[in-house]
């Protein structure tokens, strides 16, 4: 073909971070077929939907088997129905948006790459370590990238302080992936109150917002003063009610931003509205009952995280996370890169973790655990841990030390 292409492309990592786990863990399996492999590596849920939720797709799956119940095109903002009760979601924080400044969508990492099509030429701010999606979208789009280091100086948790005071559109995650670290209220107020002196946009991607369980810390961005004017918010059903793969999600913005109607001309153009069946899902999810299962599913979760945050705190590992987030980022000493400790760890344990490098800079030396897993084989993770960790010791030489 003598086309052109988007030389763009050749900018981010050929091969996709867990797309490369997968295929180190393909060859450790052709190895040693007889060794279990425990994951705590890819954020995928693992428990199943609540009942609910599947029941009430099973029924408009056979709707949609009838003449009169049967479904076509839907709007594109989504399901009446579902955007009244995202409203309602959030009117229980205290923020309060009205239907028509939600957009129903297929899930937030479709969204946080669209997204990309509103801006110009406009210098993006990334927290590093970061999710792939916000770092890769942008390379794509051939933008200038600034990093903000969050380490272990600032709690993981970086400012805008050293910003320049000109316009910028700036990705912030919380509780955040990779590093489990959550802004507080006065973190958020700095990057608001930044936003609005700059003039710039916060894209807030809230898909863990309800592992939160201290009532005190943001849930939304929105629960911040000035934000209305300066800001976005990218959420999902993922991981909250286990969609990873149902799909559905919602991006809300508010009338006063200009945003929301080039978001609405934007998904009109290229979007013909998420899967009726998931809404449904969705719609279920958002119920009393649904919560409540929900809420069930994330506790276990956190039971988990919990485990392995005991293990790490007795055996003096530090980490960050773990408390209102289902990550664990864990700090590697003795200078062992994280893809030499996710080789060390899956030879020595078969247990998988995601190597720090995979998220920036910032991130090697680090690696993160995920509490998405059975509770079976957490137990045998932090048993098959404890052993390595506790032969190494009577080496006289350090777990962490590569041998």
């Amino acid at each position: 073909m003598k086309i052109k292409f988007n030389d763009n492309f050749d900018k981010i990592p050929q091969n996709y971070l867990f797309s490369e786990i997968a295929r180190r863990v393909d060859e450790q399996k052709r190895k040693n077929p007889s060794k279990k492999i425990i994951s705590l590596g890819i954020g995928d849920v693992t428990r199943p939907l609540p009942k609910c939720v599947s029941s009430a797709m099973s029924r408009a799956a056979a709707q949609m088997s009838t003449r009169e119940g049967f479904r076509g095109y839907g709007d594109t903002r989504g399901l009446p129905e579902l955007l009244n009760s995202v409203a309602e979601y959030y009117k229980k924080r205290g923020v309060l948006l009205s239907p028509d400044e939600f957009f129903i969508s297929d899930g937030a990492k479709s969204d946080l790459g669209n997204l990309c099509d509103l801006f110009d030429d406009n210098e993006i701010v990334i927290c590093d370590p970061v999710y792939p999606v916000y770092l890769d979208s942008n390379l794509m789009s051939n933008r200038k990238i600034r990093f903000l280091s969050a380490n272990r100086s600032n709690n993981f948790l970086p400012s805008p302080q050293n910003l320049p005071k000109k316009p910028f559109v700036i990705y912030l995650c919380s509780p955040n992936n990779p590093t489990g670290a959550v802004f507080s209220r006065e973190n958020l107020q700095d990057f608001v109150d930044f936003a609005l002196e700059s003039g710039s946009l916060v894209i807030f991607d809230a898909a863990y917002e309800s592992f939160i369980s201290d009532n005190t810390l943001p849930h939304s961005i929105f629960e911040i003063d000035g934000a209305r004017e300066c800001a976005i918010e990218v959420c999902s059903f993922s991981k909250m009610a286990g969609f990873t793969g149902v799909r559905c999600g919602w991006t809300a913005i508010p009338h006063s931003s200009p945003l929301n109607k080039l978001w609405c001309r934007r998904q009109a153009t290229k979007f013909n509205g998420a899967s009726y069946i998931s809404q449904i899902g969705a719609l279920a999810a958002l119920s009393p009952e649904g919560l409540t299962e929900n809420a069930k599913n994330i506790a276990y979760y956190m039971e988990n995280a919990r485990i392995l945050a005991d293990f790490l705190t007795k055996k003096g590992i530090f980490y960050c996370g773990g408390v209102h987030a289902p990550y664990l980022w864990i700090e590697i000493p003795h200078a062992q890169s994280s893809w030499d400790f996710f080789d060390f760890l899956l030879t020595k344990t078969g247990v998988i973790g995601t190597p720090g490098a995979g998220f920036g800079r910032c991130g090697e030396g680090h690696f993160r655990l995920s509490s998405f897993a059975d509770r079976t084989d957490v137990f045998e993770a932090v048993e098959r841990l404890n052993d390595l960790f506790n032969s190494y010791k009577e080496k006289n030489c350090h777990f962490f030390e590569k041998k």
